[in-house]
């Protein structure tokens, strides 16, 4: 089997694994990842990896956006769209005029969303381990 082959096997195996949060920090890192390439290319001149990176951007803040629930979500889910609709239409802006000052506000404001969504996931596990551990105790 080769690199590649292997590679998408771990990958799939990754995301089928992970718990939802796992999957929005997944999410984020791929965006900022993709910004950063996206950024790089511009910065050599690079149109079409530009376009490529930033475009794979906007789709992952588009399927940020798509799994927001509105009605379920209440005021922290109206407040993410907002921030991802920002996001992405810096992104457009960006690739559009080829600047990189909305990359850097879309970083920015990606990052603290992840850092955030870290911080929940910690708190999560930390709150598992003790159900966890009191179920044990009671055993």
């Amino acid at each position: 089997m080769s690199y590649n082959k292997h590679l998408q096997v771990y990958q799939n195996t990754t995301v089928q694994s992970a718990s939802p949060l796992q999957l929005v920090i997944m999410l984020y890192d791929g965006a900022v990842r993709s910004i950063k390439q996206g950024e790089l290319a511009m910065a050599n001149g690079d149109l079409y990896q530009q376009n490529h990176h930033l475009t794979k951007a906007q789709k992952i803040v588009a399927e940020l956006i798509a799994c927001l629930d509105l009605e379920k979500g209440g005021e922290v889910a109206t407040n993410l769209f907002a921030l991802y609709s920002y996001i992405y239409n810096e992104l457009v802006q960006a690739n559009v005029e080829d600047q990189t000052e909305p990359l850097q506000r879309s970083l920015q404001v990606l990052e603290g969303l992840r850092a955030s969504w870290v911080e929940l996931e910690k708190q999560t596990k930390g709150s598992q381990g003790e159900s966890d551990g009191n179920v044990q105790k009671a055993a």
